[in-house]
């Protein structure tokens, strides 16, 4: 019998605003431990929380940008549970009155559009970090009280790559309209990742496993991988009784999905309205301001690329995966570079610089008008191809204007004449190989091409020396 993996993720997104979702403590990133704290956040009596309405904007974007249904009225709720990181012993979630409801998104996965239904989106605090060392575990309250948006989807995702699909969606949305940064690195997108099989009838044949704050792409993918197999290899073995609806962790060291404790249910956490935050009335009017708020998405910049600059497809959705470097490759544009070199550079030497230095492209030393001055001069036939990549280089290792590595000694010779002198001089030297050319080797065309730029230094230009070598030799 086929089976079929359900997939269906909680995934969580810390929001970006000056302060925490409830307190007045900041809300930015500190290597210093429980620098960002303020009373509310540890939890001390006679301190009420207040709603930070920046972030309820954010998120009523995000709802709305998801299709959602709105409520009425903003409602918050306590989910109650006892774990060291949580000193208040509940969180402020929401469950009555989510956010956003019954949503709906498109996603790509490999050019193929795959609907997505979203269960909720919903406003939440986070809970502390916990460093748990050998003897001993630490509590950094700085994440206590951070703002996350936590996005469930239906259990309608059916493969690895879907996911990983939906996240990266989910990832662009939040930057492009300045909800998160969404930077994995810095553990502000975590998810929890809901498996579990069906049969052909569309029945589930295994409970559902929750692996909880699975804190990379790479690792979800990994986790579903790991569950969908051990899922399969009981059901092959006879074993399904085994399994059990639980709540796993992801073990990076092996890959692999490890059980904590059988999976709790919503009544569980005994949630009720929270007492401190009375509801407020969601305008309309305020609905319709901020859906006028939402800029141009990701999938509508990449059909912009394609359909009114002539970008190749897989090369827009490289450019949109991330805001900053979609915003970079437009930069060039507006200064005149074509859309194709520019889009070539950017998705070839700058992105390869950028993932190796581990930087982001808003770090990047050569800003859009420093690389016009290497276009320009290479489109002018200053300089070569091979020149403007050495120039490109000199100009990272020296943080120094490309112009500053521009000069008559490194400019292409582009004197019809005197390239035209050397190739003579080439194909004298080299009459046995201009019989093999003419006998069907003619790979050999390359390497004339290579003698006149080793007698050149690599300045003569490339368009000149073959055009001469074709009339030459052909």
């Amino acid at each position: 019998m086929e089976y079929k993996v359900c997939i269906g993720l909680e995934m969580h997104c810390e929001l970006k605003s000056n302060s925490k979702v409830f307190s007045p403590s900041a809300n930015s990133y500190n290597k210093i431990a429980n620098s960002n704290v303020k009373e509310i956040d540890i939890g001390l009596p006679g301190i009420l929380p207040s709603v930070n309405m920046e972030c309820f904007r954010k998120a009523l974007m995000a709802s709305l940008i998801l299709n959602c249904e709105i409520p009425k009225y903003l409602v918050f709720d306590r989910k109650n549970y006892y774990y060291p990181d949580l000193p208040k012993g509940y969180q402020i979630t929401q469950n009555t009155y989510p956010i956003g409801i019954h949503g709906n998104i498109n996603i790509d996965v490999g050019g193929k559009t795959i609907p997505v239904s979203i269960q909720d989106i919903h406003l939440e605090e986070d809970a502390a970090a916990l460093d748990h060392l050998s003897t001993t575990s630490l509590i950094d309250y700085n994440r206590a009280g951070v703002p996350l948006l936590e996005c469930v989807t239906d259990p309608c995702l059916h493969s690895a790559d879907e996911a990983i699909a939906f996240m990266e969606t989910m990832c662009q949305i939040y930057q492009y309209c300045d909800i998160s940064d969404a930077d994995t690195r810095r553990g502000q997108i975590r998810c929890d990742v809901n498996v579990s099989l069906q049969d052909e009838q569309g029945n589930f044949v295994t409970p559902k496993s929750e692996t909880k704050n699975v804190n990379s792409l790479s690792n979800v993918r990994d986790t579903i991988i790991y569950e969908e197999k051990r899922f399969r290899k009981a059901l092959k073995e006879g074993k399904a009784d085994e399994l059990i609806q639980e709540t796993r962790r992801f073990d990076e060291a092996t890959g692999t999905t490890i059980h904590m404790r059988s999976k709790v249910d919503a009544i569980d956490y005994k949630y009720f309205v929270e007492p401190n935050l009375p509801p407020f009335k969601i305008e309309d009017d305020y609905v319709k301001e901020v859906r006028a708020m939402i800029p141009m998405l990701a999938n509508e910049r990449k059909q912009v690329y394609v359909d009114k600059m002539n970008l190749d497809y897989h090369d827009a959705v490289i450019l949109v995966r991330d805001i900053d470097t979609a915003n970079y490759f437009e930069n060039c544009v507006a200064l005149g570079i074509k859309p194709q070199t520019a889009c070539n550079w950017v998705n070839g030497m700058i992105t390869s610089y950028v993932n190796k230095e581990e930087i982001s492209i808003k770090d990047f030393y050569l800003k859009p008008e420093y690389l016009k001055q290497i276009i320009d001069k290479m489109e002018d036939n200053t300089i070569s191809i091979k020149q403007a990549k050495e120039i490109f280089t000199k100009a990272l290792e020296e943080k120094k204007e490309p112009k500053n590595f521009i000069s008559k000694e490194n400019t292409q010779i582009t004197d019809e004449k005197a390239i035209e002198e050397i190739v003579d001089k080439i194909l004298s030297e080299n009459e046995q190989q201009i019989a093999d050319y003419h006998n069907g080797r003619t790979n050999l065309f390359d390497y004339f091409v290579g003698q006149v730029m080793k007698e050149t230094k690599g300045k003569a230009s490339p368009v000149i020396t073959k055009d001469l070598l074709h009339k030459k030799i052909d």
